[in-house]
C-alpha cells in the first residue's frame, strides 16, 4: 500500500536559480517519501487521502547547509576580532581538544542536534573533530534528530596544537577504523565524509593514504579551499608542486572527479582553480558570514552561479554565527552587492531567486534529487507560519518568502519533513 501523504498551503520552490514556482492554496503529495506532483485542484483518484492543511503558510524545501562545524557550535557568536588563522589557533583549537572527553562530546552535540533540527535545514554536511569516538556520538545525535546529514571525522597530522595533531598512520588507521563503527552501526540517515581539515593541517603522505580510504569506500569528500589570502600563501609554501590550491588537493585525487567533493569557501579562486572545479564537478559552498565575520573576503558568487558551477550555501558555525540558513540567504545578497559596489561591476548582485536556489535546490543537489518539489525529488519540505512578522501590507507570496529571508528563524518553522517523514 502507497505511504501518501498531503500538504495543502501556498507553495513555492525553484527549478532554476532564475525564477521562483509558486502555487498558492495549492497541493503538495508526496508518495514513499518522494514528491508525486503539485496540484492547484486535488486529483479524483486522492480526494479519500488526508489532508494537513496549513492554511496560508508558506511551504518551501528543505534547506541544506553545506558548510557546519558541530563542535564550534558551543562559542557561536563570540571571537570574531581576528582572521582566519589566528581564529583558528585562538578559539576553535583549544574548543575541539575538549571533545577528546566523549562526555563533553554528548553534551554539546545534542545541543548542536537538536537546534538545528528545529532549524529550516533539513541536509547538512558536518565536520566533527579528530576524535573518532567522539564523532561516532555526534552522528548518533544527528540520526535520532531525523535530519539527514554526511558527518566527518576530521584528519589532522601537521600545523596544530600537540591535543589536536595526530601522527600520519595513526590518522590514516583511525580513519578506517571509523569507517567500520559507521558501518556496524547501520545509520538510515546520516552518512561518512571524508574530512582533510584543509592543506596546511594534512602532510601528502596523509593526503595519499586518505585517497586510499576514500577509494575503499567510496565515500565523499569535503574541505576548506581558497578561503584567506595568508592561507593561500602558507599552500604555496607548502606544496611547491601545485599549481594552485586546488590542485594541491587534486594531486591526490581529492578534487571532484571519481570524489564527489564539496570545498568551502573559494573566496580567491584563481582562473585555473574555476576551471578545475567545473571539469571536476566540484561544489562550492558560498559563506557569506564567516567571510565577513573573519575578514576573509567576498566571493565571487554569482560569477559562480553564472559561469554553472554547483554552488551551495554554508553556515560555517562558527565562523558564522547562527545555523539559520534564512541568515545565511541574507548575507549572501547583501555581500554580493558590495562587491558589485567596491570590487566588480561586471556580475550583479544575488536576486533573492538566487540565493533561495543556493540553499535548497543548488546545495540539496550533492545528496542527488533534493532540494525541489519537482516530481521524483526527494520530499524534504519545511512548512513556514509567518504571522510573527505583522504587517498592514497585502503581501504576495513572493514577498512574504522574501521578508522571511531578512527576518525569519526558527520560529517560524511549523512543520517539517524529512524524506517523507514527519519530524517536527
Amino acid at each position: 500500500m502507497d505511504d501518501i501523504k498531503i500538504l495543502k498551503g501556498n507553495i513555492i520552490y525553484t527549478k532554476t536559480k532564475d525564477e521562483f514556482e509558486i502555487c498558492e492554496h495549492g497541493y503538495l503529495v508526496c508518495k514513499d517519501g518522494k514528491v508525486e506532483g503539485i496540484y492547484q485542484t486535488l486529483p479524483f483518484r486522492l480526494g479519500g487521502e488526508p489532508i494537513e492543511d496549513h492554511g496560508d503558510c508558506l511551504i518551501i524545501p528543505g534547506m541544506t547547509d553545506l558548510h557546519i562545524h558541530a563542535p564550534q557550535y558551543t562559542f557561536r557568536g563570540t571571537g570574531m576580532d581576528l582572521e582566519l588563522l589566528e581564529w583558528l589557533e585562538t578559539n576553535t583549537f583549544p574548543e575541539e581538544a575538549k571533545y577528546k572527553d566523549v562526555l563533553y562530546a554528548n553534551e554539546a552535540y545534542a545541543k548542536f542536534a537538536k537546534n538545528l533540527k528545529h532549524s529550516s535545514t533539513t541536509r547538512a554536511c558536518v565536520f566533527g573533530t579528530i576524535h573518532r569516538r567522539s564523532t561516532l556520538v555526534l552522528m548518533d545525535h544527528l540520526e535520532r534528530s531525523g535530519l539527514v546529514t554526511m558527518v566527518g571525522k576530521v584528519n589532522m597530522d601537521r600545523n596544530s596544537p600537540d591535543e589536536l595533531r595526530e601522527g600520519t598512520q595513526e590518522s590514516a588507521e583511525e580513519t578506517v577504523e571509523w569507517m567500520k563503527d559507521v558501518q556496524h552501526k547501520k545509520y538510515k540517515n546520516t552518512l561518512p565524509i571524508l574530512t582533510p581539515r584543509f592543506i596546511p593541517s594534512c602532510t601528502d603522505e596523509l593526503l595519499d593514504m586518505l585517497k586510499m580510504v576514500q577509494m575503499r569506500y567510496q565515500i565523499p569528500v569535503q574541505s576548506h579551499l581558497s578561503e584567506n589570502l595568508s592561507e593561500i600563501e602558507w599552500v604555496k609554501e607548502l606544496c611547491p608542486y601545485a599549481e594552485f590550491y586546488g590542485d594541491a588537493y587534486d594531486h591526490f585525487g581529492l578534487f571532484g572527479a571519481d570524489a564527489p567533493t564539496v570545498m568551502a569557501h573559494c573566496v580567491y579562486s584563481t582562473e585555473e582553480e574555476i576551471q578545475r572545479m567545473k571539469e571536476n564537478g566540484v561544489y562550492v559552498v558560498h559563506c557569506p558570514e564567516s567571510n565577513e565575520n573573519l575578514s576573509s573576503g567576498i566571493a565571487p558568487v554569482k560569477r559562480y552561479l553564472e559561469e554553472g558551477l554547483s554552488v551551495g550555501l554554508g553556515s560555517d558555525v562558527a565562523g558564522g554565527s547562527t545555523e539559520n540558513l534564512f541568515r545565511a540567504m541574507a548575507h549572501a545578497i547583501q555581500m554580493s552587492k558590495m562587491r558589485w559596489r567596491l570590487v566588480d561591476q561586471k556580475y550583479p548582485a544575488l536576486k533573492s531567486e538566487e540565493a533561495f536556489y543556493m540553499a535548497t535546490k543548488g546545495g540539496g543537489s550533492f545528496f542527488g534529487k533534493v532540494g525541489s518539489f519537482e516530481e521524483g525529488y526527494e520530499f524534504d519540505a519545511v512548512v513556514l507560519d509567518d504571522s510573527r512578522l505583522e504587517s498592514s501590507r497585502q503581501m504576495s507570496v513572493k514577498d512574504r518568502l522574501e521578508r522571511m529571508i531578512y527576518l525569519a528563524d526558527e520560529r517560524e518553522v511549523k512543520a517539517k519533513y524529512v524524506r517523507g517523514n514527519k519530524i517536527i
